[in-house]
């Protein structure tokens, strides 16, 4: 039975800047290894503390939506999700397979064809050599990138690396989805191919987690959602009672 876990997260982040780096890397270099050790320890106080205790566990069923501000931890969130952050505490346990479309251009090589990206994402996103072979017909018609596929995907312009990134995305027919936002760039075509394609993979799929900023597409698809704010949940309830609370933030 499909499962995503969440015990009591926490992600932080450490600050540094380019010019402190590089002036500190200098002196560090000037001073003994036992000065030198303590003032790195020092340094490493310095965070920023991007999620703070978050535990939630979704089964069969759900569809969970996640609600707040910009900068509230809800990318952050979803990377969790995905595997691609570690938190610092805290658990992630995933039972069943796991596709996240948070970024589509994570697996891409620009210098390489659209055919080799094909088969670049589809590993990336967990498929065999193989199996990413396979689905390269079935992409590269849907695509209507033609010709285009043959040549380095540095070539494309965004609309074509899009079409290109959110066809090998949705081949595969995950346990559990996270997304990041609906599609909603490119041209009126695309757009209606990709919400039809997108709709029929949130379907079959056993849990969905999404984040919009969008009332009526957290409406549609979940059944439940977080309130996130400043990297902590204030809320874990239904979809209009979460809503309700959002409005009411400052």
């Amino acid at each position: 039975m499909p499962l995503l876990q969440l015990d009591h997260v926490h992600v932080d982040f450490p600050l540094y800047t380019a010019r402190g780096r590089s002036i500190k890397n200098r002196v560090l270099a000037q001073l003994g290894s036992k000065v030198r050790q303590k003032i790195e320890e020092h340094n490493q106080i310095a965070t920023v503390h991007s999620l703070r205790d978050i535990s939630v566990t979704l089964h069969d069923g759900d569809r969970l939506g996640l609600v707040g501000r910009n900068g509230a931890g809800k990318s952050t969130l979803l990377r969790v999700m995905s595997g691609i952050y570690e938190p610092v505490l805290g658990n992630l346990h995933v039972q069943g397979s796991l596709a996240s479309i948070t970024d589509m251009s994570m697996g891409m090589d620009m210098e390489a064809t659209g055919y080799e990206n094909i088969v670049l994402r589809g590993v990336f996103l967990g498929q065999s050599h193989g199996q990413a072979r396979s689905r390269i017909p079935e992409i590269a018609e849907w695509t209507e990138l033609g010709d285009a596929l043959a040549r380095p995907v540095r070539t494309y312009s965004t609309g074509m690396q899009v079409r290109l990134a959110f066809a090998v995305s949705t081949t595969i027919r995950p346990d559990i989805l996270i997304l990041d936002e609906m599609i909603g760039a490119g041209d009126a075509h695309f757009i209606e191919k990709a919400r039809a394609r997108l709709n029929d993979l949130v379907s079959s799929t056993s849990i969905l987690v999404l984040a919009s900023h969008s009332e009526s597409v957290l409406r549609q698809f979940c059944n439940r959602a977080l309130l996130m704010h400043d990297g902590q949940v204030l809320l874990d309830g239904s979809v209009e009672d979460v809503l309700a609370e959002y409005e009411k933030l400052p």
